[in-house]
């Protein structure tokens, strides 16, 4: 059957891992051989004796991980040490944002023959994506908990700025903290849900009147809804202690919705979380930092743009996306890509990068490139060569 590699992971504080115990257990009980890199678990709190109880085969390298897979089951987009280590021809599957990753990577991408598969933009029919959902549904959760952070008093940046010192839910005699939210999909949804949960006054801008009207008709019309325009983004900046950003376009840098004016005209010391900063960030003054040094200070505003903020719940997000991802893998694995792509088309919204070769046409143009191949003639290609 299919060999999978699951390497430890070599960002900077990144504590997620690409396939849990659970996950392993599965495609071993299809027949699959699983390998997975020493403690690449350790840190969302999965030793390798549980991988091993799964089913997986502990190898004590990254090399031997890549080298041994047909398919590297990922969850941070491979740097520039791990290009080296991909085997051609084989299917690396992660969150990649290609459109806005350094150009080395899609250079590695073509030389070795990759498919590459961005879970950020595998799409049911009805539109829905079902790993970016559970990514985003932590970090809405997520959202309070640093606001609150970068609030407190205590809380010193660059340059002398210190947190503004307000409580979310105010006190009785005392207003709450206002959070302006720009964008109301699931992350936004979520992030409102959880504001709402610690009290704050919340304010939420999106152009889809059916994703306003479903928070308006969830919180009883405690939750005020703003179409989402120039002049409302103008008008609602201005009183955000908090402004959380959660835009996403699939496959393209994130539209700059905040202009440094907008910033500008904020209040000195609110905070900006850019959570499309994944995709580009979608405030012109953000750009991305790291868990260990994640805040700094523009117009007098604090800034937190990490684009894997949801590492800090290793262990959550890692059981969530796994158990978005499993299905694929196991489609894959046991069916072959191509095949499994001409029975689940949200898998080829997925494709980035097809044995080297572009194949997203959305991603190309982000990158001002074409698209080389049509995937999907690619696999009615293969299916009658196979008749």
């Amino acid at each position: 059957m299919t060999e999978f590699g699951v390497p430890r992971e070599v960002r900077d504080l990144e504590m997620r891992v690409g396939l849990t115990p659970g996950g392993v257990l599965a495609l071993e009980q299809a027949g699959h051989t699983v390998y997975v890199e020493h403690d690449a678990g350790q840190r969302a709190g999965f030793s390798d004796e549980a991988y091993r109880k799964a089913g997986a085969q502990i190898v004590y390298s990254a090399a031997e991980a890549y080298g041994r897979a047909e398919i590297v089951v990922k969850i941070a987009r491979p740097t520039a040490a791990e290009h080296q280590l991909f085997r051609p021809g084989q299917s690396i599957l992660s969150f990649l944002h290609l459109a806005v990753a350094s150009g080395d990577l899609l250079q590695a991408l073509q030389e070795k023959q990759i498919t590459a598969i961005a879970y950020e933009m595998l799409e049911k029919p009805d539109g829905r994506r079902p790993v970016l959902i559970t990514a985003s549904e932590v970090a809405g959760w997520l959202a309070p908990t640093v606001a609150a952070e970068m609030l407190r008093s205590d809380h010193f940046f660059a340059g002398g700025r210190h947190g503004l010192g307000v409580l979310l839910s105010g006190l009785p005699g005392v207003p709450a903290a206002t959070v302006v939210i720009v964008g109301a999909g699931v992350l936004g949804q979520n992030a409102t849900r959880a504001f709402v949960g610690a009290g704050a006054e919340v304010i939420v801008l999106d152009q889809r009147h059916v994703h306003l009207r479903k928070i308006h008709e969830e919180f009883g019309g405690r939750v005020t809804t703003m179409f989402s325009s120039e002049y409302n983004l103008k008008r609602a900046v201005q009183f955000a202690d908090v402004l959380v950003g959660a835009v996403y376009v699939a496959g393209e840098r994130a539209p700059v919705l905040i202009t440094r004016e907008m910033v500008r005209s904020m209040r000195p010391g609110a905070v900006i979380i850019d959570f499309s900063i994944d995709q580009g960030g979608c405030v012109e003054t953000s750009r991305p930092t790291t868990l260990r040094d994640p805040a700094y200070v523009v117009e007098d505003v604090v800034h937190y743009c990490v684009p894997n903020l949801t590492a800090v719940t290793a262990r959550t997000t890692s059981h969530a996306v796994t158990n978005a991802t499993i299905p694929y893998l196991l489609a894959i694995g046991g069916k072959g890509l191509l095949d499994a792509i001409r029975e689940d088309p949200a898998l080829s919204k997925g494709v980035n990068v097809y044995q080297g070769k572009l194949a997203h046409a959305g991603v190309a143009a982000a990158l001002g490139l074409e698209a080389a191949i049509d995937l999907a003639a690619a696999a009615n290609l293969s299916q009658g060569a196979n008749q």
